[in-house]
């Protein structure tokens, strides 16, 4: 291995609850990339998508060698799914761009529950793994 390894530090994975249990399917697609690559990481929940910048935020500052988001919001019948998904998705990208971070965004938009778990499912979409793949290219790209 070269004398830089771009995994010698922890990824933070940052998880919104409002779906649980596509939560955890997701979840579970990001945890499996990241054992398989023996890569060390951390994670925390918050209550749902729209907290997911804040929590971004708050560990910016950290050790972290990158970051993995995943979410979910489902379409319901007001324009609040517009605003959450835009919302949430323009406060990562502004703290990836404006930090440098190296970031892996697994929010699910849907438009219904099938199709959110159909895209969550370790065996199907598989977005969570997808959101640690391109975190782990990511800390690659970025190299101190």
């Amino acid at each position: 291995m070269s004398a830089y390894d771009p995994y010698r530090r922890k990824v933070l994975i940052i998880q919104s609850r409002f779906y649980p249990d596509i939560s955890d399917e997701i979840f579970k697609g990001a945890k499996l990339v990241l054992e398989r690559k023996n890569v060390n990481f951390n994670s925390i929940s918050v209550p749902g998508s729209l907290e997911i910048p804040s929590a971004l935020s708050f560990s910016i500052h950290t050790r972290y060698g990158g970051y993995i988001v995943l979410g979910c919001v489902i379409r319901g019948k007001t324009s609040h799914y517009d605003l959450v998904c835009q919302e949430s998705i323009r406060g990562v990208m502004n703290l990836a761009c404006k930090h440098k971070l190296a970031l892996g965004i697994g929010i699910i938009t849907a438009e219904n529950k099938k199709q959110a778990l159909d895209r969550a499912s370790v065996k199907k979409g598989n977005k969570g793994g997808q959101a640690a793949e391109t975190c782990l290219q990511m800390i690659k790209i970025k190299k101190p």
